[in-house]
């Protein structure tokens, strides 16, 4: 079989060497971090050293606790901090819809609207907390956080920003919680942090983390995530690069960019090929030796639309016709015309068929 393409970094990215060459010494010495002994306080050792590399790699000067990933971040703020109400937009990712009403609209570009944020903040009651993606894990669209956090601080309320598309590749916005998880970054899965402005806001349940989140510690991950961060490359801009040129060939082959007017992450573009649903291309690009996804890897097995482009305005049929296609470090411009050939091909089967 020839080499397949993997475009599908925003579900996750694989494993950088240094990640993975730093966990493999660890795991030849590790020890419970918790434990007196030696063993243990070179555990310890290890893992606050870790913990430094990654908090400097991000510029973060606050307090980081350690997490599963961001799912569990996001839900360990939602779940502790000293807030009232929790509010949320529609077009959230899973992990916060399941901790936060979905009470604050978007226009059609995804964006969050500024005029419903004031609406939910001002029924919310006090010191609501407000949770937020840096950017849209199905759209990439770039959320306009220092105006939602301007609103927020006005209110007297907390911000939490899910950042788990946009860290490491953006600089972090000005959020009281921000939630990231390693392996979006190259770092292994079941790692990610809580990043925490001010610990005075937030309540400790006991355990370890300084009281934040009770569980033995993954000192080789923590290390594997340490190391990624530190291996990582400005890439950014040949994304940028890529993107355009799949935008333009996928344009100019009849398909329809999904929030294409406005400030999207690189890595990350969802595109509609009009009469053909998008479990049928997801079929026909594996079978072309490309990985590319139907929105969120969360909720790809659902048989239900976006609910990201329905708080956008699509209708049904149409989501229904949408797939996300996301770049990483590794991804070359042969991979991005070889995409853009396979999605050509498919839509001009798809015209053929239909005449």
């Amino acid at each position: 079989m020839a080499t397949r393409i993997y475009l599908d970094h925003a579900a996750t990215t694989p494993v950088a060497t240094a990640a993975r060459e730093a966990m493999a010494v660890a795991l030849g010495s590790w020890a419970n971090p918790s434990s007196p002994h030696a063993e243990g306080r070179a555990a310890r050792a290890a893992l606050e050293e870790a913990r430094g590399r990654i908090a400097a790699a991000l510029g973060w000067g606050g307090t980081l606790i350690l997490t599963s990933g961001a799912t569990e971040a996001i839900a360990l703020a939602a779940g502790n901090a000293k807030a009232g109400a929790r509010l949320a937009c529609a077009v959230e990712h899973d992990a916060v819809r399941r901790v936060a009403a979905p009470t604050i609209a978007c226009d059609e570009g995804g964006r969050i609207d500024l005029a419903s944020l004031a609406t939910a903040l001002s029924a919310a009651g006090p010191a609501p907390l407000v949770i937020a993606q840096s950017v849209n894990n199905e759209t990439g669209v770039i959320q306009p956080l220092a105006d939602v956090a301007a609103a927020v601080r006005a209110a007297g309320g907390l911000l939490l920003a899910d950042c788990a598309q946009s860290a490491g590749k953006l600089p972090l916005p000005e959020a009281d919680f921000i939630a990231i998880s390693a392996h979006k970054l190259g770092g292994p899965p079941g790692i990610g942090a809580l990043l925490v402005r001010d610990p005075a806001t937030l309540d400790a349940i006991g355990g370890q983390e300084k009281g934040y989140r009770p569980g033995t510690e993954n000192v080789p991950a923590a290390i594997g995530f340490a190391a990624a961060l530190a291996g990582r490359r400005a890439w950014m801009e040949r994304a940028a690069e890529f993107r355009q040129q799949l935008d333009r060939t996928i344009a100019a082959a009849g398909g329809e960019l999904v929030a294409a007017e406005v400030a999207r992450l690189p890595t990350i573009a969802s595109y509609r090929m009009p009469g053909v649903p998008a479990a049928a291309q997801l079929i026909q690009f594996d079978l072309a030796g490309i990985a590319v996804s139907a929105g969120s890897a969360c909720s790809s097995g659902s048989v239900s639309p976006s609910h990201v482009l329905a708080a956008m305005g699509w209708d049904e049929a149409h989501a229904r016709e949408v797939i996300r296609i996301s770049f990483g470090p590794a991804t070359s411009r042969t991979d991005v015309y070889r995409c853009g050939e396979v999605w050509t091909k498919l839509a001009a089967d798809a015209k053929r068929r239909a005449a």
